[in-house]
């Protein structure tokens, strides 16, 4: 059966393995699921990602990371789904939880978070929100 939304898909797995305390997670990779996962090393959400190749489509393994036993991700929320897209200007961009979380987006000039889009001056999709 098709996935109709890999992104949440990549979301959802990331937020059952914090709540289970795994200390990794491992998924069938694409270039999306890939970005948003360089994105959340970027901004100290995960400790690393690694994308291995197989047979089909290869696997994405994200290391988790936690302090003093408690997750760094509190919550992970889907924004833009295919049932209803969410697009904003670079003027447009909603701070999460008034500034301690990031948003990530699907821009023109790759996927990047909240902060570098507007440093950039570029708009595009919410793709997530992370805190």
């Amino acid at each position: 059966m098709s996935m109709q939304d890999p992104v949440a898909d990549l979301l959802t797995r990331v937020r059952n393995a914090m709540m289970a305390h795994q200390d990794e997670v491992t998924i069938p990779s694409s270039k999306l699921k890939a970005a948003v996962a360089k994105v959340l090393v970027e901004e100290g959400y995960v400790a690393d990602f690694s994308v291995q190749a197989d047979d089909k489509q290869g696997l994405l393994t994200i290391k988790l990371r936690y302090v003093a036993g408690v997750p760094v991700i509190e919550g992970i929320q889907r924004v833009s789904k295919p049932s209803c897209r969410v697009y904003v200007g670079y003027d447009e961009i909603p701070k999460v939880r008034s500034g301690l979380g990031i948003s990530i987006l699907s821009t023109p000039k790759g996927v990047m978070s909240d902060k570098t889009a507007r440093t950039a001056k570029v708009g595009g999709e919410i793709l997530c929100t992370v805190w």
